[in-house]
């Protein structure tokens, strides 16, 4: 049975192309399932926190494919990055403060027909970034319309328009 697995996933970095082939295929597999495990937050629009969990899995579970680490404790690691995402994801919902230190904090960079410049400043944004949201938000060049623009904890500006 040993020697079947073997021959059909090969072992270390020498693999042929059908091995490698076949390890793509299971990791596929295992990666579909670590998806489930983790939830749909981490792979829908993502915060900096659900960032890491993506990077690390295709980062680790690439190593798998290829052979350059042993496949068996690359997919434990893998598991383990996706029970310590929602281990941590958990323990942000019932820490207010923990879930501003992961997920940081959202900033209202224009409102009232100003810019506000200390948020800005902390979100590294300039009146352009802001000028462009709401030109692909609102189709206008004008800020007349806008009453705020928030900048998101997953990076996207909110632009909320006056009431007529």
């Amino acid at each position: 049975m040993m020697d079947a697995i073997y021959l059909l996933f090969g072992q270390g970095r020498e693999l042929d192309p059908l091995q490698m082939s076949a390890r793509a295929v299971v990791v596929f597999v295992i990666t579909l399932l670590l998806i489930r495990i983790s939830g749909r937050r981490s792979f829908g629009k993502r915060s900096p926190f659900d960032s890491v969990v993506v990077i690390l899995l295709g980062a680790t579970l690439g190593r798998a494919i290829v052979g350059a680490s042993p496949f068996v404790p690359t997919v434990l690691a893998s598991l383990m990055i996706v029970v310590c995402h929602r281990l941590l994801a958990w323990a942000c919902m019932r820490s207010h403060a923990l879930e501003r230190l992961v997920g940081g904090v959202e900033r209202e960079v224009y409102s009232n027909g100003a810019f506000n410049e200390r948020e800005m400043n902390a979100a590294l944004m300039t009146p352009a970034d802001v000028r462009e949201s709401v030109r692909q938000t609102m189709g206008s060049r004008s800020l007349d319309n806008v009453a705020a623009a928030i900048l998101e904890r997953n990076g996207e500006v909110s632009v909320i328009r006056k009431e007529q």
